[in-house]
């Protein structure tokens, strides 16, 4: 065998060694499946809710009500808490009247986190179904997700260094006229639930405000 002949037998070894093969790819930025994510839950409430009461509206998706659920998933993930009022006070109910004068009814809310890991990143369809799976486990936001009456609904998602965020708002303005500029200032009341909002209001008691009603956690 001749040297050049050897020269070109270790050259062919050394090329087979360097081919090794590809793990997995990463998985994809987690932020980047935010939308995705936003979308499937939408989806899956839509799904459930008809479940859960066939008679109900079905939910309109709002870009006004999604702004401000993107704010408040933003909020909780950039403070790190999961709350329906935020550390300086605010809610999502006074974010969406300082946003629109106009705005009045009955908002109710839905907020989640979970955890995740660089390596395992974000599976959309995996995290959404256990969004969902905790809120129908909880009757005030199954409530919620129920209340035939909503009609709009915004999804909002946003993730740290290792946890997802969501807010998930419905609404509905219950049939109420659109408010007088002389008439009573922007105010917020909280209810236990959307029904107990809705409910007529019982004799000698102050009249029922829905201005910005806040129906449920």
């Amino acid at each position: 065998m001749t040297r050049s002949a050897l020269f070109a037998i270790a050259a062919f070894i050394l090329s087979a060694c360097a081919e090794v093969p590809a793990g997995p790819p990463p998985p994809p930025d987690p932020k980047t499946q935010m939308p995705a994510l936003e979308n499937r839950i939408a989806a899956l409430v839509q799904e459930e809710r008809l479940k859960l009461d066939p008679k109900a509206r079905p939910l309109a998706v709002d870009a006004e009500l999604a702004k401000v659920a993107r704010a408040r998933a933003a909020d909780m993930a950039a403070k790190n808490y999961l709350a329906h009022e935020g550390p300086d006070g605010t809610t999502s109910a006074s974010v969406l009247m300082k946003d629109d004068a106009k705005w009045q009814g009955l908002l109710g809310e839905n907020l989640a986190a979970q955890h995740y890991t660089r390596q395992s990143g974000v599976a959309v369809e995996d995290f959404a179904r256990r969004f969902l799976d905790e809120w129908l486990k909880s009757p005030p936001h199954r409530d919620n997700m129920a209340f035939a009456n909503y009609d709009h609904a915004g999804v909002g998602a946003a993730v740290n260094g290792d946890t997802v965020y969501v807010a998930v708002l419905f609404s509905t303005d219950m049939g109420l006229a659109p408010p007088r500029p002389e008439g009573p200032a922007n105010a917020v009341t909280s209810w236990t639930s959307p029904a107990a909002a809705s409910a007529p209001a019982k004799p000698q008691t102050a009249p029922l405000r829905l201005r910005g009603a806040e129906g449920g956690q």
